[in-house]
């Protein structure tokens, strides 16, 4: 398999932290070009990390034709336009969470990608990680019995003002950097869409974003009970609860790369803990990816679970605006 040829938009914190240094060790995926807003800071990241070309714009890496993806880790606000301009400019896109705004954005972007003929995929890395695989294995083979509650805690503490995160005309806020993941695990566990959505948030009375936010999503007399904080003691976790038993993911999300990660499930006959790996669920989501290319693969059930994700995550603002349950349209 030829190596995918990916530009990166942007030296974000994530990418570098989380996405740089496995691939770099990928058979797959090469990142072939870096661009910044910065021109100094372009070339010495590139010739850092012995990235082969540097642009000083992001339009100038969408123009080099050796190109054949895009890496979108900007600033929510700006996911829709530069996936509109990869698009335009032919080359494949893999983007950030959330791929958009809201669901709105998401139909166009979907949309103007089919429309170019390039393929478009959200990064949820985490289901790419063989925990997750694990966890449906059990549920799917009825060890905990019918799942019917599903609760979720993701936090971490981050009150710096300059922070993407805390900027509210970037999309910064919990529910969209970290919610996102409350509702998609949840989604893909019960393998159904909620009809009704219940939510309370609170926000930085100085950035105006959401910093602590909670939830409750229905899915058909079943339910899944989720909070998100941005400003709290670091912590994650989800626990599936079933008639039968019960499964803890002790780190759901931002799974170590260099050790096992560990599964609690209880039952009737025992409890036990289920080790997974090691594994790196960014190198897995970005090879996935480059496959799909090379096959010409369809990422339509990528794309429609992507646009279901934001529909929830609409109703879930609706429902804290109005004080009240909302309907999932």
């Amino acid at each position: 398999m030829k190596k995918l040829k990916l530009g990166v938009l942007g030296i974000s914190h994530h990418f570098v932290k989380r996405v740089l240094f496995p691939l770099k060790r990928s058979n797959s995926v090469e990142i072939s070009a870096i661009a910044s807003r910065n021109k100094e800071k372009a070339n010495a990241f590139a010739q850092k990390y012995e990235i082969k070309k540097a642009y000083a714009s992001y339009e100038e890496l969408l123009k080099d034709k050796d190109i054949d993806a895009i890496y979108i880790p900007l600033p929510n606000h700006l996911h829709l336009e530069y996936i509109k301009k990869a698009a335009d400019a032919h080359k494949h896109v893999i983007c950030e969470k959330p791929i958009a705004l809201n669901y709105a954005e998401a139909k166009v972007a979907f949309e103007y990608a089919q429309k170019n003929n390039v393929l478009l995929m959200e990064a949820f890395m985490y289901k790419h990680h063989p925990q997750w695989i694990r966890v449906k294995e059990i549920v799917e083979s009825g060890e905990i019995g019918d799942v019917i509650s599903i609760h979720c805690y993701f936090s971490y503490d981050n009150k710096d003002p300059k922070n993407i995160r805390n900027v509210l005309e970037y999309g910064g806020g919990a529910l969209l950097d970290i919610g996102v993941y409350a509702v998609s695990s949840a989604r893909w566990i019960f393998n159904e869409e909620p009809t009704k959505v219940l939510s309370i948030l609170e926000r930085d009375k100085e950035f105006g974003v959401d910093t602590l936010v909670s939830g409750i999503m229905d899915f058909n007399g079943k339910n899944s009970l989720f909070t998100v904080a941005t400003q709290a003691f670091p912590s994650q976790s989800v626990e599936i609860y079933g008639t039968d038993g019960w499964v803890k993911v002790e780190i759901p999300f931002n799974t170590f790369p260099d050790v096992p990660a560990n599964l609690f499930v209880k039952t009737h006959i025992g409890s036990r803990d289920v080790k997974v790996g090691p594994t790196d669920h960014y190198l897995l989501e970005f090879e996935y990816f480059a496959r799909a290319i090379e096959e010409k693969r369809s990422l339509f059930s990528f794309q429609n679970d992507s646009l279901h994700n934001m529909k929830v995550i609409d109703a879930l603002f609706e429902s804290a605006r109005e004080e009240s349950w909302v309907f999932v349209k």
